[in-house]
């Protein structure tokens, strides 16, 4: 995978925690893209024990996913306590009290799980892969998800945000807009983290606006701030947003600013390892059948 500048992790907490009573009320597009990834668990044969939510924000996908794992312990992890404290909410306290199929919260780095090895049978990440090094997150994956169990994402391709880039390009030279993977690339990276034949899709949900304000009033509510290394530091003054916003002005269409998003769904399976961590090969015995 080509060598990717990603978002500081303590930006991108402070971000979320800051945007946890506001995420609901805007993620849109954030529900929208969860329900569609539900949607390709619908032909997977799979009866998991244990179920992580990865990156579970508010707890949006928790019904969905009891729905159709019942039986199945589930997990939600976020890097933001004030948004694990509102998936908390979603719980009836009661049900907290008697511990009655209640999921289990912890707040942890997608690349740092405090999950034990081959401890999960089914990993599903709505739009988090994101915020982290996807390669690092690929191999946490090949770590605690057991042979045989299935890692489920969505995340953002190149694509996203290309008028708001193309916008602040025009006015500086400073990171405003992540960088997003190719899907080919995150194909490539789950193959080399352990997984097998991992199918990837692609398509395009374009949100329109108002105005640009309206576009980053949406961005911020969610906690989609700027948290790259390059961003410029301190305010940006209004001459380089007035430049900026008259340069997105160039796409309106129809009376509106489309926001494009490239959005990615990808799966794949935990396979037998072919290697030992020393590099030697792992060869499978199996009994003769007799004649």
């Amino acid at each position: 995978m080509p060598e990717l500048r990603v978002p500081e992790k303590r930006v991108v907490r402070r971000a979320f925690e800051r945007a946890a009573s506001t995420y609901d009320r805007h993620a849109v597009l954030q529900r929208e893209v969860g329900a569609r990834l539900a949607q390709h668990l619908d032909p997977v044969r799979i009866e998991p024990r244990r179920v992580v939510d990865l990156g579970c924000g508010t707890g949006e996908s928790f019904a969905e996913l009891g729905r159709r794992y019942p039986s199945a312990g589930l997990v939600g992890i976020d890097l933001a306590p004030a948004m694990l404290a509102r998936a908390r909410d979603r719980t009836p306290a009661w049900r907290r009290l008697l511990r009655t199929n209640t999921p289990r919260l912890v707040c942890a780095d997608a690349e740092r799980l405090p999950l034990a090895a081959n401890s999960t049978q089914l990993v599903f990440s709505n739009l988090a892969l994101q915020w982290c090094r996807p390669e690092a997150v690929f191999a946490e994956m090949a770590r605690i998800i057991e042979v045989g169990g299935l890692f489920i994402f969505s995340t953002f391709g190149p694509d996203t945000l290309k008028e708001l880039r193309t916008a602040f390009a025009a006015v500086d030279a400073y990171e405003h807009v992540n960088p997003f993977v190719d899907m080919h690339d995150l194909g490539d990276a789950l193959v080399q983290a352990g997984f097998a034949e991992p199918v990837m899709e692609m398509e395009v949900i374009t949100l329109e606006y108002e105005s640009v304000e309206a576009v980053a009033r949406d961005l911020k509510a969610i906690g989609a701030r700027n948290a790259m290394p390059g961003r410029p530091r301190g305010l940006s003054g209004r001459g380089r947003w007035k430049r900026m916003a008259e340069r997105y002005e160039r796409e309106r269409r129809e009376g509106s600013l489309p926001a494009t998003y490239e959005v990615v769904y990808g799966h794949a399976w935990k396979v037998a390892p072919k290697r030992s961590a020393d590099g030697r090969q792992v060869i499978d015995f199996r009994p003769r059948s007799a004649p």
